[in-house]
């Protein structure tokens, strides 16, 4: 069976209308790849400041609700993806407004280093700068400091499940949830859909050879030792004391059995996870610009797991 057979037909269409993505391309040409443009809501407000991060100023983006129902409202740290090497906080913009609106809380979103001119650990440092500069900052931005969540796609969600390591072994911030979607897990790409979805089966969609660039780029001489679970959370042993998690993944996506190995092992680890996996969906089948059933129910399971997790207690 080919593999376009394999794929939802109501998605079909965006697969075949995809660039494809050469990385070994110009890095700057392709990062100035717009996707298409989103109104924005009149219901949430932006700001952009600058923060001090390990090694220089870094840019977040904070996103709020114009009219506040109460003083203090819970937070999503939000990490987004492009593989290390792409992406800015401002093409998640629909996104995180589609978080303030519909889970009424605050949106920090972090521009973080990217590889190749940043390997790791450029990355995580600078996203554990600013999840402590957020968890620092509750009374400025009028945030819960017991419901902050962190949440991420793609490297994004690889970023997180680092983040939450980190945050775990480093003592703090204290984190209510993670939420890494089809997360970036693990360098060594040796699953069967890491070698299933490839550049011959799915060109448009990330694919294992995008994947092995992409990795290559992030670790750089990194990728010469033993790599840190920082760095690729599959990696890690050790998952107990992780906060409750919530994920899904297309069964066509490269990081399939990597998430699964993932999930699997956070519940042994004594987590609560819950996942779904989505039949006939690639890799980034839920991009907010995507309007099709499956992409708003993935999108809406966000939202449901959100809203539970981070529910105002009887105790405030």
């Amino acid at each position: 069976m080919s593999y376009e057979k394999r794929v939802l037909p109501e998605l079909l269409g965006i697969l075949k209308q995809a660039p494809k993505l050469d990385l070994n391309d110009d890095i700057e040409k392709i990062r100035s790849f717009k996707p298409p443009a989103l109104d924005t809501s009149p219901e949430v407000k932006i700001t952009t400041r600058s923060i001090q991060g390990p090694e220089s100023e870094l840019r977040i983006k904070i996103y709020e609700p114009v009219n506040r129902e109460t003083p203090k409202l819970p937070a999503v740290y939000w990490i987004h993806g492009g593989g290390y090497i792409l992406g800015t906080p401002d093409g998640d913009d629909g996104l995180c407004e589609f978080f303030v609106n519909e889970v009424h809380c605050v949106v920090v979103s972090i521009d973080y280093r990217l590889a190749p001119e940043h390997p790791y650990p450029a990355a995580i440092e600078d996203c554990y700068a600013g999840l402590k500069w957020t968890a620092d900052q509750v009374e400025e931005l009028q945030i819960d400091s017991s419901r902050i969540a962190i949440a991420g796609a793609s490297a994004g969600g690889g970023l997180t499940a680092a983040l939450s390591l980190m945050a775990r072994d480093r003592g703090g911030p204290q984190i209510a949830f993670q939420m890494p979607l089809y997360p970036m897990l693990d360098d060594r790409n040796e699953t069967p859909s890491s070698y299933e979805i490839n550049e011959q089966n799915l060109p448009t969609a990330w694919n294992r050879e995008n994947n092995l660039l992409a990795w290559k780029m992030y670790l750089g001489a990194a990728a010469a030792d033993a790599v840190s679970p920082y760095a690729a959370p599959g990696r890690a042993e050790d998952l107990s004391g992780l906060p409750p998690t919530y994920t899904f993944i297309g069964q066509l996506d490269p990081f399939r059995d990597e998430t699964i190995d993932y999930v699997a092992r956070l519940a042994q680890a004594g987590v609560p996870v819950e996942f779904h996996l989505y039949p006939g969906c690639f890799h980034g089948f839920d991009a907010i610009f995507n309007e099709q059933d499956i992409s708003k129910q993935a999108r809406s399971g966000c939202v449901n797991a959100l809203k539970n997790a981070l529910k105002q207690t009887n105790k405030e």
